[in-house]
């Protein structure tokens, strides 16, 4: 395997080296914009070509020109300032002035991570919007942000899924420096910065990637494209770039980690998997600048392969999202039993993804009508990450409802409590820690209007099957889907949104310092539920926490264990008045034996010596 540079390199000041891989091209030839000739590239092995320009600086505009005839944009492109199809820019990512020498990355096990698009997460819509809410998210207790991914797409609004140059960065967005800049000030903050990829593959519009190679397969398929070729003829050269924009975003950008979007979509039957391969890269990486990189997989397998060490034949990755958490807390407060929640809603399946991640690990599915999924019992929480709610589970409702929307703020409040006493990595999705009721929908700006018209169309395919009528569905390419979707803020205006915030500020500041709730160990862990009332025990040494997290609608009665020898502390009662409650009901101290009354939809937490 040759590992080769794929996009433009500034070797100094003023010389440039441009190099792509086209391995059917007779001929190539670099247009900068501006010269009079073309520059004639050289043909290396396997179908790379280069060339060193001159006499040029950060900031020219160029083409690549196959066999004479047709010219497109760098599948390598690091920017494109006037979109998808106009001339890619040369930009040197070597001169941005980086303040963070001291920055060691966050550990996995003490994360609160949040998920954030930059389109909506501020009126601004780009990244100096996100870093003027940096004291914000700090203040709040968050330590790492995930961007939904901001590889350049067609048109000014999209969630980042349809990317078509996974080597720039949006320039709607701000673009490649104004990304450096907020990483550097997170940093410098304490916060680490995960970002989201899409490797299963790339968008419609704007994609001349196959003009240049045979980087996609129609060997497989994905819901979204053609994936990428990964496992057939000239695979190589595809893996390889992709390793290296792995390797770009974390050297270059000083990214702490990415977040691997859908690999259950990525097809690789290779002996050695590209996960195993990124994961070796990665490693390698670390060795050389001498700072940690996590890799995270999203995957709906259930499969503890991605996540296991690449001597026991895994792939080795960090960390992966389960989504069993979600639908266990999402059917238990809202009914719902449609698409994929037919197989959630019975209490004793939240109890298990608290305590064993996966609810299905080889059990039947009577959606997927088949057995799936293999147990995570021995595997570590910190390497699963989960929530409660993020841009899929929301986006891709008809109408871009919240949880909270779905239920009420009293159980918002209860499901904020569940996420931050269980041992995995928690995330939460922007605007969740206030009670933000906008939606986030699904929106796009392609510039074919075609292709707008298909994904409308799509889109209301899809909902038909799981909530019937579509005739108020958002449409997805208009301004409104898009404006509708941006967060309200306003949070010391509202007393709800403020009580909100403060109640998650707690939960996250007993997350990162209780003895036990910081140490992410399912072993030490025991849950039992009496209907819809959970009762969580967790402890490490001498120290112990008792939960009480009631989703039902009445009062209900708890026993403290009788093994509980010192009196335990109340550290945190959802109904308290300061949390906009109806008023605590239990007392601050208790002992084992003893009965206390537990109020409807509340989560209470007491401990021992703490």
């Amino acid at each position: 395997m040759i590992y080769k540079t794929v996009f433009p390199l500034f070797i100094d000041k003023t010389t440039c080296r441009f190099s792509v891989w086209a391995p059917k091209a007779e001929t190539l030839h670099l247009i900068i914009i501006g010269h009079d000739q073309p520059h004639k590239m050289h043909r290396e092995k396997f179908g790379y070509w280069n060339v060193a320009v001159k006499g040029i600086s950060p900031g020219v505009r160029y083409k690549y020109l196959i066999n004479k005839k047709d010219g497109f944009p760098d599948p390598g492109s690091l920017s494109q300032p006037e979109g998808v199809h106009e001339a890619s820019e040369a930009i040197d990512l070597s001169d941005f002035e980086w303040t963070d020498g001291n920055w060691n990355n966050n550990p996995l096990t003490n994360m609160i991570q949040y998920e954030l698009h930059t389109g909506t997460f501020t009126p601004e819509g780009n990244f100096q919007g996100i870093r003027s809410k940096l004291d914000y998210l700090q203040h709040l207790g968050i330590n790492a942000i995930e961007l939904l991914p901001v590889s350049q797409f067609s048109g000014n609004r999209n969630w980042g899924y349809d990317g078509v140059y996974p080597f720039a960065v949006q320039n709607s967005y701000g673009g490649a420096k104004e990304l450096m800049a907020l990483v550097n000030d997170c940093h410098n903050r304490g916060i680490a910065v995960i970002m989201d990829v899409v490797y299963n593959h790339l968008g419609p519009e704007g994609n001349y990637t196959s003009n240049f190679g045979p980087y996609f397969t129609d060997t497989y398929s994905t819901p979204w494209g053609q994936p990428i070729n990964f496992d057939g003829e000239h695979s190589d050269a595809v893996r390889n770039y992709f390793v290296q924009n792995a390797l770009m975003w974390l050297r270059d950008f000083h990214m702490d980690g990415l977040r691997l979007d859908a690999v259950h979509a990525i097809f690789d039957f290779g002996a050695r998997h590209i996960m195993q391969e990124l994961t070796e890269k990665t490693e390698e990486l670390s060795i050389e600048t001498g700072r940690k990189y996590y890799l995270i997989a999203e995957s709906h397998l259930n499969d503890v392969k991605y996540v296991s060490p690449t001597s026991s034949g895994g792939y080795g990755l960090n960390a992966q999202w389960s989504d069993d958490f979600h639908h266990t807390v999402h059917t238990l407060v809202t009914g719902e039993k449609k698409g994929y929640y037919v197989d959630f809603g019975k209490p004793r399946q939240l109890s298990k993804a608290i305590k064993e991640v996966f609810v299905f690990d080889n059990k039947y599915s009577e959606y997927r009508k088949k057995t799936y999924g293999n147990s995570a019992i021995k595997n570590p929480g910190e390497q699963f990450v989960i929530f409660s709610q993020n841009h899929d589970q929301v986006g891709n409702r008809l109408h871009g409802d919240r949880l909270i929307s779905l239920s009420d703020f009293e159980t918002a409040k209860v499901i904020a409590g569940t996420l931050f006493l269980t041992p995995n990595v928690p995330m939460l999705f922007m605007g969740e820690e206030y009670g933000e009721r906008n939606p986030f929908n699904y929106f796009v700006s392609h510039l074919d209007p075609e292709l707008n018209r298909l994904v409308r169309e799509g889109r209301k395919r899809e909902f038909s099957d799981f909530f019937g009528d579509t005739s108020d569905a958002a449409d997805p390419d208009s301004p409104e889907a898009f404006e509708a979707s941006k967060l309200s803020w306003n949070i010391e205006d509202d007393k709800e949104k403020k009580a909100m915030f403060e109640f998650y500020r707690k939960l996250i500041e007993l997350r990162k310092n209780h003895p036990v709730l910081k140490i992410p160990d399912k072993d030490n862990l025991r849950i039992t539920e009496h209907g819809n009332l959970f009762i969580l025990e967790r402890w490490h040494g001498e120290n112990r926490i008792i939960a009480s997290i009631n989703f039902s609608n009445q009062t209900e009665k708890l026993t403290i264990p009788a093994d509980y020898k010192t009196s335990l502390k109340k550290l945190i009662d959802s109904n308290d008045e300061q949390w906009k409650g109806t008023g605590e009901v239990c007392p601050d101290i208790i002992t084992g034996g003893e009965e206390i009354q537990i109020d409807e939809r509340s989560v209470i937490v007491y401990s021992t010596k703490y």
